[in-house]
């Protein structure tokens, strides 16, 4: 649900590495998909995922600065069954109709070792802006083995309360907490 935060955070993942000046990334789409999860009325713990995301990032390594912007389809939401999506689409939850995308803004990157280590931004979700704090699990740069462009990836997680964007059906019988991973790559421009 939370995924949007997730999204934002993966566009860091484009910040390279050994750049010596900013340079500037856009989020593959295809290798970038915003997981969510929320505990389900005290028996599991359910997952989905957005399938549309876009954004850019700039890095400066040397400098230890970069900024990121990310955009998530509200309407991409996949939870495995058609009528789980439709459910999620509507006002109990993402309202795609009147919120159709979710957005993460950030230009305050925390570095450790010469490597993006945490990303603080604003995620904006159901029209509430909130802080938050996206933690790099694990960054690389290097040559994509396919297609030979400069690439970075990141595995980014963190944790938001639905609640503090005002989604709070079906509470606290679905979750508040949302614990959200957030796998990415971005193609240097």
């Amino acid at each position: 649900m939370q995924a949007i935060a997730l999204i934002a955070t993966a566009t860091l993942i484009g910040l390279s590495a050994p750049a010596l000046a900013a340079d500037s990334f856009n989020i593959d789409s295809r290798h970038t998909f915003p997981v969510f999860e929320v505990n389900h009325l005290g028996f599991s713990t359910q997952r989905g995922r957005f399938n549309k995301v876009t954004g850019r990032i700039t890095l400066d390594t040397a400098a230890q600065k970069g900024s990121v912007e990310v955009t998530i389809d509200t309407a991409s939401i996949d939870m495995g069954l058609e009528d789980w999506d439709k459910h999620m689409k509507n006002e109990d939850f993402f309202n795609v109709e009147k919120y159709p995308t979710m957005t993460f803004k950030s230009d305050k990157f925390v570095f450790r070792k010469g490597k993006p280590a945490e990303v603080h931004g604003e995620l904006t979700l159901l029209g509430v802006t909130r802080p938050v704090k996206l933690a790099v699990n694990y960054f690389n740069c290097g040559v994509h083995p396919i297609n030979k462009k400069e690439v970075c990836g990141a595995d980014l997680t963190t944790r938001i309360k639905r609640s503090d964007f005002g989604m709070t059906k079906f509470l606290p019988g679905i979750g508040d907490e949302i614990r959200i991973h957030i796998p990415v790559e971005a193609f240097k421009e």
